[in-house]
């Protein structure tokens, strides 16, 4: 399904704290499918895709994390030049914004995670199925 729920868990920007979540998501057999890790001084944003975004947020909250859901695109794309290019000039033709993204490649193609300020105007603009 290319819209999923993205679970953003603020975390103390310190030794020990992403392996914390991490080993809370393990007790709950959470599987983890995609990361991204932004910090400042104090803190940090962990953005992630779980196998079962539900409850992965009720552990994590349970353990104390503050937790924000958000639908992000999730794109099947294939590895060669241009691909990415032609997802932001469909979106931009469209007035949609990225917000940001993150992904993955290997040979086979990869994954895109988009933020986008209209997920589901952006999932008709690049004619994805639901």
């Amino acid at each position: 399904m290319p819209i999923m729920t993205q679970l953003s868990i603020f975390l103390k920007n310190k030794p020990g704290v992403l392996g914390l979540l991490c080993e809370e998501l393990a007790e709950h057999k959470v599987n983890i499918l995609g990361l991204s890790v932004s910090d400042t001084v104090d803190h940090s944003v962990v953005r992630m895709l779980c196998d079962d975004a539900q409850k992965a947020c009720a552990a994590l909250g349970d353990a104390g994390m503050l937790v924000i859901e958000t639908d992000v695109l999730v794109l099947d794309l294939p590895d060669k030049p241009g691909v990415l290019a032609d997802v932001a000039q469909k979106l931009a033709k469209a007035k949609i914004n990225i917000e940001y993204a993150y992904g993955t490649t290997e040979k086979s193609g990869g994954k895109l995670v988009l933020r986008v300020s209209d997920t589901k105007k952006a999932a008709k603009a690049l004619k994805l199925k639901k």
